[in-house]
């Protein structure tokens, strides 16, 4: 077992609140769209993008109760959500997208906007879709918006991204978890 020791002139004591994880948040968020029952998740974080994620699961017809106070939000989706994800919101943060795969797997079509709101840069979805189409989904882009649709249904499969995308693996994750076989 590794171990750090710290030699200094007084010994440490005490406690630190950890913060909850943005990058973890969000597509929990995101993948709230894939039940109908109450979903909470505690200790998040109160930063821009979580908010925006609220504020967009909300705009697709959600119950969303965020507690500011006690950093803990409540969803529940047990009434037919919209397929739209309009470029106002998704276009200021990049975890956007993330309800595109949940939106397909509960719903079998998606208009999404394409994302923005990336400090590193441009970085497409193209592997997203890819993994998509590879589950029986079909798209157009137009407008700067992903218009997807699957006719029958998602279908699992083997999936190779043929280089490291997390935000797609979440996303091909999250509409596995409602395709057939």
């Amino acid at each position: 077992m590794q171990k750090l020791t710290i030699v200094g002139g007084k010994k440490l004591n005490g406690s630190i609140n950890i913060s909850g994880s943005k990058n973890a948040t969000l597509p929990i968020l995101a993948a709230s769209i894939l039940s109908k029952n109450k979903i909470i998740i505690q200790n998040i974080p109160l930063v821009k993008d979580v908010e925006t994620m609220v504020e967009l699961l909300s705009l697709l017809g959600s119950k969303v109760k965020l507690t500011k106070k006690k950093k803990k939000i409540e969803i529940l989706n047990n009434n037919k959500l919209s397929t739209f994800a309009p470029y106002k919101l998704v276009k200021t943060m990049r975890a956007g997208v993330l309800v595109l795969g949940p939106l397909l797997a509960r719903y079998n079509k998606a208009k999404v906007s394409l994302p923005g709101g990336c400090a590193i840069g441009p970085r497409p979805v193209d592997l997203h879709l890819g993994a998509l189409k590879k589950m029986g989904v079909n798209f157009k882009i137009k407008n700067g918006y992903i218009n997807a649709i699957s006719k029958n249904g998602l279908i699992g499969n083997k999936i190779t991204f043929p280089k490291i995308s997390v935000g797609a693996t979440e996303n091909a994750m999250m509409a596995a978890c409602l395709a057939k076989g």
